[in-house]
């Protein structure tokens, strides 16, 4: 009897503690998914870091700046109203992330044959109100010495400014950055925009690698046509612009209906070239019987009787 009272027990002592484990496991799991749920509120300090989208947004092109050369500019001397133009808010002095963004952006460039300066214009700004003319000019010769186009040089505007002029276009495109005394950096996102030829937003490129179809396409959508061969613009019709994605990608009924336009316009030509034979065959045949046919004054006149 004590033999099965003491096993009995200590089935009793296992059950209660496979049950204890569950629980602690459960528990374990638990706390791990209410850690997983727990979301951090944001610094205050970077409360303004990040991008507000503003399409179609007119850039106020009054702000004054001073070119890396020394030269004071506005932003109005770079929107002909022919070139869109690519711009960037950057410092020279930035410990990563412009760097990785220039260089994503330029290794982009080089992918493409329009050259800065012939199909396009770029800008940095920088955010920077304390860097100077000759340190920004530091950073444009770096890049131009790989990039290596000819244009280059005059197509691409590295600014300085003061901190109002600076903060008034970062508004104006939505772009959130702050300085941080402890690091003595700016906080901002890395992003690059794309005007039109007058000067208003036209699309948002996030990131520090960027596929040059998407910059192509973005180029091309924002000059509305006036860059780029007819193909390129055909093609640019078969293809939206994915924001979850970044990029441009087919449209499947636009891409349809291009193919049905194509098809009709190549079976008119064809219809127009067949029937063009046609009809001068029967010009032809109907010249030739008129030809082979005898009037009636050249005809014999019958023998008299």
């Amino acid at each position: 009897m004590r033999s099965a009272e003491s096993s009995g027990g200590q089935r009793k002592r296992l059950r209660s503690a496979g049950a204890f484990v569950v629980c602690c496991v459960l528990l374990a799991s638990s706390s791990s998914v209410w850690a997983i749920d727990r979301i951090e509120p944001k610094p205050k300090d970077l409360e303004k870091v990040g991008v507000t989208e503003r399409l179609d947004e007119q850039v106020p092109l009054d702000i004054p700046f001073v070119e890396s050369s020394g030269t004071p500019v506005t932003l109005a001397q770079y929107f002909d109203g022919k070139r869109p133009v690519i711009l960037t808010l950057n410092y020279s002095n930035c410990a990563r992330l412009c760097s990785l963004q220039l260089n994503g952006v330029f290794e982009a460039l080089q992918r493409l044959d329009w050259d800065i300066g012939d199909k396009f214009q770029m800008i940095t700004v920088s955010i920077d109100p304390e860097e100077s003319p000759q340190r920004a000019q530091a950073t444009k010769e770096k890049y131009l010495a790989v990039y290596n186009r000819p244009k280059a040089e005059e197509g691409w505007h590295c600014l300085v400014g003061k901190e109002p002029d600076i903060q008034r276009l970062a508004a104006a495109v939505g772009f959130g950055y702050v300085y941080v005394p402890e690091t003595k950096q700016f906080a901002h996102t890395a992003v690059t925009m794309i005007l039109t030829p007058t000067g208003r937003v036209s699309r948002y490129l996030y990131g520090i690698e960027y596929n040059p179809q998407t910059l192509r396409f973005a180029l091309l959508e924002a000059s509305q046509g006036k860059i780029g061969t007819t193909v390129e613009r055909l093609l640019l019709n078969c293809y939206y612009y994915d924001a979850e994605a970044g990029r441009y990608g087919p449209a499947a009924v636009k891409i349809v209906r291009l193919g049905g336009v194509v098809t009709l316009v190549v079976l008119g030509s064809v219809l127009a070239v067949f029937w063009r034979r046609e009809w001068r065959k029967t010009k032809h045949a109907g010249g030739s019987s008129d030809e082979n046919a005898v009037s009636p004054a050249s005809e014999p006149s019958p023998a008299e009787p």
